[in-house]
């Protein structure tokens, strides 16, 4: 159960204390509290854990401080949707909003080489009017002795670099607790010129003590990708691990599954798990094509299979692409066969434009049929 308190409530006030006593009284009960701020209010949510069954909803709306009870019957008691569940679903972060109605592009780097590509890369998004990117790091590799990125070296540059063309929000994958104080230290060194989306790697997605460490921060939101070898439900309850630490601030996203039965992509693309997502959880849903197939190869019709996996995902309701762009992926330190060149940013772009407003109109169409009109 999920009482939801009236916005802005003072933890002082005397409607607060009387609650939390009433709520300290019930055998076998324990409870959370976990904050919301959003640009004009704070709502608080406290979760109820345990024996919640004989717990009465009018009983428990009436109590002070408390404007709605939600009961909750799935597993995903934070990131789930529920009945009557009303709460925002969406979140700001850095003036960018992220939700399941809106569609972002975070292009760029998978691994950071140097400042020159860096730079090239986000120039390109500013003619293009994008304001996300991808940038990676922080580098965790199967291989030991491949190249595992430059880390902490190269954020300075990474992040004014960033300022300088505008880019908001950096998704960065984070394989360590102590990566988060290095990126801290990073953007307060360059005057805060950006924003960081923490990236869980699939490798991680069962790290759990990583999971908790990054969602008693709430700082930066999380991009979660779900993990190459497990179940979507195994995945969806590290994002649970998340929220229930303080953070539901989390982007859920499909990557491909990691089987034979994908070949000859690089992993068995998942994106009609999209809605799935959607449906279940509060979380908007991102895609990563160039992980989950792989190669720049095509078919006859001169469309890369990337590009049409990518198509699939927002054509199913993507909110949010990953996608690798290199200046020149033949030099490129990591997965360079698979990332996209600058000049062929606008095809993608307009690419995309197209899938989405096929979603859209789709969208529109199902509408009629649950109106009746």
């Amino acid at each position: 159960m999920i009482l939801i308190l009236e916005p802005n409530i003072d933890a002082t006030s005397e409607p607060y204390r009387r609650l939390m006593a009433h709520l300290e009284a019930l055998e076998g009960i324990r409870h959370r509290v976990h904050q919301v701020h959003g640009t004009e209010r704070v709502l608080t949510e406290i979760y109820l854990i345990g024996n919640t069954a004989n717990l009465q909803e009018e009983e428990m709306g009436s109590l002070p401080g408390v404007e709605r009870v939600i009961r909750v019957s799935d597993a995903y008691r934070i990131i789930g949707r529920h009945r009557d569940d009303e709460r925002e679903a969406a979140f700001s972060y850095n003036g960018v909003e992220f939700s399941q109605d809106n569609l972002h592009v975070f292009a760029g780097l998978c691994a950071v080489d140097n400042p020159q590509s860096v730079e090239a890369m986000f120039r390109t998004l500013a003619e293009h009017g994008q304001t996300c990117a991808r940038m990676g790091a922080y580098k965790p590799r199967t291989n030991p002795y491949s190249f595992q990125g430059h880390g902490s070296e190269c954020l300075p540059y990474v992040f004014e670099l960033a300022g300088k063309y505008g880019v908001r929000v950096i998704a960065m994958e984070i394989t360590h607790d102590r990566q988060i104080e290095e990126i801290e230290q990073a953007l307060e060194g360059a005057g805060n010129p950006t924003g960081v989306m923490l990236q869980i790697g699939t490798r991680n997605t069962q790290n759990f003590e990583l999971l908790k460490f990054v969602g008693r921060q709430t700082r930066f939101p999380v991009l979660l990708k779900r993990g190459f070898g497990i179940t979507l439900e195994e995945s969806l309850n590290a994002a649970e691990y998340l929220a229930t630490e303080g953070n539901s601030h989390v982007v859920f996203c499909l990557r491909g599954m990691k089987t034979n039965m994908g070949d000859p992509h690089r992993n068995f693309v998942d994106f009609a798990h999209v809605p799935v997502v959607k449906r279940l959880t509060r979380m908007p849903v991102g895609i990563d094509p160039s992980h989950s197939v792989g190669s720049r190869a095509a078919g006859p019709d001169g469309i890369m299979d990337m590009m049409h996996a990518t198509a699939q995902g927002v054509i199913a309701g993507a909110n949010m692409i990953l996608v690798d762009f290199h200046p020149d992926p033949k030099r490129a330190l990591v997965d360079g066969p698979q990332a996209l060149t600058p000049h062929e940013m606008p095809f993608f772009l307009e690419d995309v434009r197209i899938a989405r407003e096929a979603y859209e109109r789709r969208r529109a169409l199902a509408a009629t049929q649950t109106t009746g009109t």
